[in-house]
Formats: structure tokens, C-alpha cells, sequence
């Protein structure tokens, strides 16, 4: 891949495969070549739409396909691990949307199957490859603001979503804290890490899912992580994290800032501001880039999005979900599972298939 573009097979054709692959099209050094859907007709619409060289009626294809060299899926996460499994059983390079699965089982399994092919493997958590959340997150390792204290950090939707849509949906993993939810964790696990107890309250809705989930995150150096998501109201979308020398705010759309500002005693506040030629706020280019520079330097996972860190917001969503009582469909009892989470109250605290991955706000 060196001397040639990186050749990507994108499966699924809803929404967010469309802004990914709208993004991948105006890079120079990648190429998409495939495209697969469980319909053909489907697949046909859209390998027109970007101009793709061929199109497939069924995952297996694509994932056969050896001319292609990475494959993004963004399907729903319910079907993540089936469809990803599918393509690094094949030998195939994955990219593969948030939330990575539906719990950290499945995660486990992908990463295990990965290591075993010998593939690269890589959660599309774009958030961790925005330079300017990267920016952030090295000056609070550097100790901007000192030992971090607490971080907080919001996503929600106003709706109303019908007990139709995906949202809704149990067999889609449906509900706030995969779709949105994952975002403040993965904010949190960023700056903070994985963390040693969790404690959680929602509200469900008649189907069984999480209609406003929110979460505390305790950690041994004494830190605590407030997360908060909904899909019954329109929130800032905000974060802040705070320090025993200061405090750096995100007031707007946390996970693709256009700037941030820094306060630290003393000192009038600084904001920095995401760089104009990096182009537009929701660019998922840079993930892209990300994938394809871990390819052509030989790498099996990114050191942005690491897999041990991918692993750990997993647990963290598991662990969420014991709390306020979410199962989904084929899930059974996770405390038979070896990886089950045992951080905290394991009874916790309880509030009163399409394949296409439709976006409900900005790309996700």
C-alpha cells in the first residue's frame, strides 16, 4: 500500500456509511472499491451514488473480496460482531463503528480473532482522532490543569423517536447509552482511564431500553466521571474537565470540537480552535487517515484508538447496563460470564434486524 491507495470495502449502506464514504471519496491515497448490503438493489444505489466498482448482495462477498484491503461496517451495533467477525475470518482488515458491540463479549471475541488472523482491527471512535481532542487530551497529560478531579460530559437527543425506529428497538440494541452514551464514556476513559466502580440510574421505556441513562465513574486516585445521555431531550452536548490548577470546557459538541477553553487561576482563560485547513468539524477523514497510515506502517491497532482501551469503555457499557437493568435480546445472564462486571452493586439502581446504521445527528 505504499505506492498505491488503501482499496476500501464499506458494509452496509445506510447513513453513516454514507458520510464515511463520502469523506473517504475526496481522499487522494484511498480508494473504495466494494460496497455490500443484504440487498442488492441497495448496494447497486449506492456503488452508483460514489461511483464504486462493484457492488454485492450479501456480506460474505465482500468480505471474499481480496482486492480489498480494509472494510469499514457500520451496520447497527447488534450486528457488529456477526458482520465484522465475517470479514477478519476472511482475512480482512476492519474498521468498525461505535459502540463497537453490544457488550464486551462480543468485543473480546472480535479482538481475539483479530490477534489470531494476524488483522488490524480499530473501533471507529473518530472523537479520539480530532487533532483538537487530541490537543486537549495531551495538555491534560502534560498537567495543564493539574491532577485531574472530575470530568463531566452530555449527548442527548430531543426526539420523540416512535417504538419503531432503531432507537427503540431491543433486537438493534436499541436505546441512549449505545448510541450516544458511548461517547461521554469513551470522553471520560480518555482523560481518566478505566474506572473502578460504576454506579448508574435510567429510565427504560415499555420495549425495554434506555430512553436517559445517567452514570458516576469512581476511580482509586479519588476522581469521579459524570456521563450523562438521552433520547427524550436535546442537551449541550458539552464537557468540561477539571483539575487542582484549572479547568478546560468544550460548551459545544464535545466529541468534534471547533475550540475549547482553558482556565487556569490567574490567568485571563485561552481558547484554542481547531485548525481551518483540517476542514469541517464532522469530518471522519481523520480516522480514515488514521486506519490507513496503521496499515501502510504494518500495525494491527491504532495507538489513538488502542483495543485494550476499546475493551475498557465495553466493560464500562456493561457495567452501565447491570446497573439500571438493560438486556438485550439473546443476552441471557451476563454474571455467567467470565467477563461480567463485579465493579460496585451488580443489582445496581433501576429507573421507572435492519442492517443500515441511519445517523440520528451529526455522524456517529
Amino acid at each position: 500500500m505504499a505506492d498505491r491507495p488503501v482499496r476500501w470495502g464499506v458494509l452496509a449502506t445506510g447513513g453513516i456509511a454514507a458520510s464515511f464514504t463520502a469523506d473517504l471519496v475526496d481522499l487522494p491515497d484511498a480508494e473504495v472499491v466494494a460496497v455490500a448490503s443484504r440487498s442488492t438493489e441497495s448496494a447497486k444505489a449506492f456503488a452508483e451514488r460514489f461511483g464504486i466498482a462493484r457492488a454485492y448482495g450479501e456480506w460474505g462477498a465482500l468480505a471474499e473480496d481480496a482486492d480489498v484491503d480494509v472494510v469499514y461496517v457500520a451496520t447497527p451495533h447488534s450486528a457488529h460482531r456477526a458482520a465484522a467477525g465475517l470479514c477478519l475470518e476472511a482475512g480482512r482488515n476492519v474498521l468498525c463503528e461505535k459502540a463497537f458491540t453490544l457488550n464486551a463479549r462480543e468485543a473480546g471475541e472480535l479482538v481475539a480473532l483479530a490477534k489470531e488472523r494476524g488483522s488490524f482491527l480499530m473501533e471507529a471512535m473518530w472523537m479520539y482522532c480530532n487533532p483538537l481532542v487530541r490537543r486537549m487530551a495531551g495538555m491534560v497529560r502534560d498537567g495543564v490543569i493539574g491532577e485531574v478531579r472530575t470530568v463531566q460530559a452530555d449527548f442527548g437527543l430531543a426526539g420523540p423517536f416512535p417504538p419503531s425506529h432503531r432507537l427503540r428497538d431491543p433486537a438493534q440494541g436499541g436505546g441512549a447509552l449505545l448510541d450516544l452514551g458511548v461517547y461521554p464514556v469513551s470522553f471520560a476513559q480518555l482523560l481518566l482511564g478505566e474506572p473502578s466502580n460504576v454506579t448508574a440510574r435510567a429510565v427504560l421505556s415499555d420495549e425495554g431500553v434506555d430512553l436517559q441513562t445517567g452514570a458516576l465513574l469512581s476511580y482509586e486516585s479519588g476522581a469521579l466521571a459524570s456521563v450523562h445521555c438521552s433520547i427524550t431531550g436535546g442537551t449541550a452536548t458539552s464537557a468540561s474537565v477539571t483539575g487542582s490548577q484549572g479547568r478546560i470546557d468544550i460548551p459545544d459538541g464535545f466529541f468534534f470540537p471547533d475550540h475549547f477553553v482553558l482556565h487556569r487561576d490567574g490567568r485571563d482563560p485561552e481558547t484554542f480552535r481547531a485548525d481551518p485547513s483540517a476542514g469541517p468539524r464532522n469530518s471522519l477523514k481523520h480516522e480514515a487517515r488514521e486506519v490507513m497510515r496503521a496499515l501502510r506502517a504494518g500495525e494491527t491497532e491504532s495507538p489513538l484508538v488502542p483495543l485494550e482501551g476499546t475493551l475498557a469503555v465495553m466493560r464500562t457499557l456493561d457495567a452501565i447496563r447491570d446497573r439500571v437493568g438493560v438486556r438485550y435480546p439473546g443476552e441471557g445472564d451476563r454474571r455467567d460470564d467470565p467477563q461480567h462486571d463485579r465493579r460496585g452493586d451488580p443489582q445496581g439502581s433501576r429507573g421507572d434486524q435492519p442492517e443500515e446504521n441511519e445517523p440520528v445527528a451529526t455522524p456517529a
